[in-house]
């Protein structure tokens, strides 16, 4: 009897184990848009891992042009910009939500005291970094106990820092105890150290890029030693190498377009794979996603491929938790496709495509 009983358990165990594996390949998917077309706000999909399907599409949260999100570290809030110029007076909003059983639960919406915020990040000490594009400034939010938006914000204007270009700040990532930002209209990724509870330009203030190269988002790599740049209107991405100093200096810059293209040309979004082998960018007008093997020792990069989006000018793309899927959010012809990545060569298949209108931002919540 007892053997039975043993039996029986390791039998239940093995089961429980087996559908709580299958349960860990499906994860919610929430996509920002814009609104100025059929799109309502922020959108909630289900993934599927072992398929590369999307599915239950739901509205989690009717907001105005919610075109970046960023999902907290623990799981319990996202926060999504209001990419507008009338939110208040002085510009556009960012949102606060808790996340409760995968729904959404209003906190708190602020002013970012810039027009266009497009992109919002988060530090591991509670604050929250929004650029505003048309503002040409930070806006940085402390956070409280709940993850809500504190009242009191540190702005970071860039208009004051040049008089010749247009400032327009594009991305911030908080990063070895200071602030970095990409400037598109000012060619530069600005660099801030925090100094008595504020940020105040760091030794290397600047790093200047060429004109007209627009470096718009960014990734770091390699214990943050090396930062790969994308530039929107140039078609580049500048490779930067960290020095005994701790400065940045450019040592490669590649094309993301074919040599025979001759369209639109703006790129976007900029990733690498978890295991740090292989960089993917995003490329309006030729609607493509580049695709580059990163040097292990170098950190430089070597052209894989580009593969065709299946769709209309792409903007933010994600690789799902597995790693084994990149989907693209295509703006202009109203859909995100999805595609098997080859983790081993690093290049991608077309698997499937999901209607949504006008998406600008995919973050998965793993």
């Amino acid at each position: 009897m007892r053997f039975l009983y043993l039996i029986l358990s390791v039998l239940v165990c093995t089961l429980g184990c087996s559908e709580k594996k299958e349960m860990a390949k499906t994860y919610s998917l929430f996509v920002g848009t814009y609104t100025d077309g059929a799109s309502e706000g922020i959108y909630k999909f289900t993934f599927d891992a072992a398929t590369g399907n999307l599915t239950d599409k739901a509205l989690a949260a009717a907001l105005p042009n919610p075109s970046f999100l960023k999902i907290s570290k623990d799981k319990n809030n996202i926060y999504a910009v209001q990419e507008t110029a009338d939110f208040d007076s002085l510009g556009g909003g960012v949102t606060a939500f808790k996340l409760k059983d995968g729904l959404l639960e209003l906190q708190n919406s602020m002013g970012t005291a810039g027009a266009h915020p497009c992109h919002v990040s988060l530090s591991d000490n509670g604050q929250l970094a929004v650029s505003n594009y048309t503002g040409g400034n930070l806006a940085i939010f402390s956070l409280g106990a709940d993850g809500e938006l504190g009242t009191n914000r540190q702005i970071l204007d860039h208009k004051v820092l040049d008089t010749t270009k247009t400032a327009h700040a594009h991305m911030a990532q908080f990063r070895r105890g200071g602030l970095f930002t990409s400037d598109l209209g000012l060619d530069a990724i600005k660099r801030y150290q925090l100094q008595g509870g504020e940020y105040v330009p760091a030794p290397q203030a600047s790093i200047d890029q060429p004109n007209g190269s627009g470096p718009r988002h960014f990734v770091f790599g390699k214990e943050d030693k090396m930062l790969y740049v994308i530039n929107e209107l140039n078609a580049t991405i500048t490779v930067l190498e960290r020095d005994y100093r701790g400065e940045y200096h450019d040592i490669q810059t590649v094309e993301t377009l074919a040599s025979d293209y001759e369209g639109e040309r703006a790129c976007a979004d900029i990733h690498l794979s978890e295991d740090g082998r292989f960089l993917y960018g995003s490329n309006r007008g030729e609607n493509t996603i580049v695709i580059f093997t990163v040097d292990r020792n170098t950190g430089e990069l070597m052209l894989v491929g580009r593969e065709g989006v299946r769709g209309n000018w792409p903007r933010n793309f994600s690789m799902d938790p597995s790693g084994n899927f990149l989907l693209v959010a295509n703006q202009r012809s109203d859909n995100i496709t999805v595609f098997k990545r080859d983790v081993e060569q690093g290049t991608l298949e077309f698997l499937n495509e999901i209607a949504l209108p006008s998406p600008v931002c995919l973050e998965f919540l793993n």
